[in-house]
C-alpha cells in the first residue's frame, strides 16, 4: 500500500490542459468535426476564501442564474491535512464499489469484470455475470448489496446489454458464492431499459440506491442520440429518467405516475442526461442527484417525485454545436438545479458525509469528477450551496466514485485503465 500527505486546500489548476478539458463537439455521421469558435484564453487563479472557486469563462455567458447562489459558490476551505493512501491499483476502469460485512468490496470493471478487493489483492474475475456491452463510458457499471445480504448473500448490478435494437442499461441481481473460484448463481435480469433503441454514444445513467423501504432506485441516461430526444420527455418510455422498483423489477407501489394513462408505472422522475449520482441526504427523506450536462450545465438537483428536470427543454449549458439547448435556461413547470457548474466538471458520483473522522465536514455532500479530475466538497444551508472547495485536483487523476468508509474516512475509486482505490484519511490518524 502507499500513502502520502497532501494539503487540504484546493488545487485550481485553471489554467492548465486538464482543468479547461471539455467534450468534443460531437458531428453529424459522416461529417468532419467542424473548427470551435475561437475561445478567450482562460484565466488562472489561486481561489480566496469568500470569492467563487470557479474562474474559468463559463462557456454560456448569457445564462444567468435563475436565483442567488445556483452557481459558482464561494471557496470555503476546511484546512486539514489529508493522508490519501493507495488501498489497490491496477483496476481496468473501475465503475463501482460496494463494501461487504467483513470490510471486503466488491468493484466492478468496466470491460465485464467483478472482483473481490480483500486487503490490497484482487480476486479473480467473478464467475456467472451475463455478457456486458461496452459502449464508451459505461459497460459494467453499478453494484450494490442487497438489504438483507448479511442473510440472502445477494448482490445487484447495472450494465449496458445488447439487445436486438440497440444497447441499453440492464439491472441484474444474483447470489454471491465466494471461495477460491468467486461466483454469482441464480442470476437474474430484473429490469431493462424500455424501449431498447440504437444510440449513437452512450448516456446510460446506471447508478442503483436502495431506500429504507427496500426499494430500488435506477437511473436511467438519455443514450446520447439526437434522434431519440423525444423519448426522454415521453412517460412511456425509460429514456432519460428515474425509477423505483421492488427488489424484484416491479414497479414499486405508490408511484407518482401509477394509474395514469400512457405512463410506465416504475417512473419516479423525468427530463435527466446522464444521471451518474444519487444519495439520501441524511437526516432527512431528501434525494438528490448529480447530472451530466453537455457543453456547460452541470447539474446538481433535489429529485422529487413525478417532477420533470428539464433535459432537453432546458439546461445552462450549450449543445456541442455550441447553440442554445432548447429554449435556454428557464421554463415554466420545468424544475431548476440547485446548482449548476459552467464549464462542466463531469460529475460522476454523489455522496452526503455523516462521519466524525472529518468534523468539518459532516453533512456536506461530495462530488467525483472525471474531466476536471478533483473530488468537490459542498457545504448546504437548506436547499442552498454556500460554499464549493476542490480537492485531490494536483493527483490530475480522473475520480469515478466516492464513498463513505465505516470509520468515517473516504474510498474513492479512480477511473482509466490503471485504476485505483483510494482512502482519505485525516493526516497523522
Amino acid at each position: 500500500m502507499k500513502s502520502g500527505i497532501v494539503a487540504f486546500g484546493a488545487v485550481l489548476l485553471a489554467g492548465s490542459a486538464y482543468a479547461q478539458a471539455q467534450p468534443a463537439p460531437q458531428p453529424p455521421a459522416g461529417q468532419r468535426p467542424a473548427a470551435p469558435p475561437a475561445r478567450a484564453p482562460q484565466p488562472t487563479c489561486t481561489p480566496t476564501p469568500g470569492q467563487p472557486v470557479e474562474c474559468r469563462n463559463a462557456n454560456a455567458p448569457d445564462w444567468k442564474p435563475a436565483f442567488p447562489q445556483q452557481t459558482r459558490a464561494p471557496y470555503a476551505p476546511s484546512n486539514v491535512a489529508l493522508n490519501v493512501e493507495t488501498i489497490v491499483e491496477g483496476l481496468e476502469f473501475p465503475w463501482g464499489l460496494a463494501q461487504l460485512p467483513d470490510g471486503r468490496f466488491l468493484v466492478t470493471e468496466r470491460a465485464g469484470t467483478m472482483r473481490i478487493i480483500s486487503g490490497n489483492t484482487l480476486s479473480a474475475p467473478i464467475e456467472g455475470l451475463p455478457p456486458v456491452q461496452v459502449q464508451e463510458i459505461s459497460g459494467l457499471d453499478d453494484v450494490t448489496l442487497d438489504p438483507a445480504f448479511a442473510s440472502n448473500h445477494r448482490i445487484y448490478w447495472s450494465y449496458v446489454e445488447k439487445r436486438p435494437a440497440g444497447n441499453v442499461l440492464a439491472v441484474a441481481r444474483g447470489r454471491l458464492v465466494e471461495g477460491p473460484a468467486p461466483r454469482v448463481e441464480d442470476v437474474k435480469v430484473i429490469y431493462r431499459q424500455e424501449p431498447d433503441l440504437k444510440s449513437e454514444h452512450g448516456n446510460f445513467g446506471a447508478r442503483l440506491l436502495f431506500d429504507k423501504e427496500g426499494m430500488l432506485f435506477v437511473t436511467l441516461g438519455d443514450l446520447a442520440s439526437d434522434p431519440l430526444r423525444p423519448y426522454i420527455q415521453q412517460l412511456d418510455s425509460g429514456i432519460g429518467k428515474i425509477v423505483r422498483i421492488t427488489p424484484d423489477g416491479a414497479p414499486a407501489p405508490g408511484g407518482p405516475f401509477a394509474g395514469q394513462a400512457g405512463a410506465r408505472p416504475e417512473l419516479y422522475a423525468l427530463g435527466f442526461r446522464n444521471p451518474l449520482g444519487l444519495a439520501f441526504r441524511p437526516g432527512t427523506e431528501e434525494l438528490w442527484e448529480v447530472d451530466v450536462g453537455p457543453f456547460g450545465g452541470d447539474e446538481l438537483n433535489l429529485i422529487k417525485p413525478g417532477k420533470n428536470y428539464g433535459w432537453p427543454l432546458i439546461n445552462y449549458g450549450l449543445e456541442y454545436s455550441r447553440k442554445p439547448v432548447g429554449d435556454g435556461p428557464v421554463q415554466t413547470g420545468l424544475e431548476q438545479p440547485v446548482y449548476y457548474w459552467d464549464p462542466v466538471i463531469s460529475p460522476s458520483s454523489l455522496m452526503f458525509y455523516t462521519g466524525d473522522l472529518f468534523p468539518q465536514w459532516k453533512g456536506n455532500a461530495f462530488v467525483t469528477s472525471l474531466s476536471q479530475t478533483h473530488l468537490v466538497r459542498l457545504v448546504l444551508e437548506g436547499d442552498k450551496v454556500v460554499g464549493e472547495e476542490r480537492l485531490l485536483a494536483d493527483r490530475r487523476e480522473r475520480l469515478r466514485l466516492a464513498k463513505q468508509a465505516p470509520d468515517g474516512g473516504l474510498y474513492v475509486l479512480t477511473d482509466g485503465n490503471k485504476g485505483k482505490l483510494l482512502k482519505l484519511t485525516p493526516a497523522g490518524r
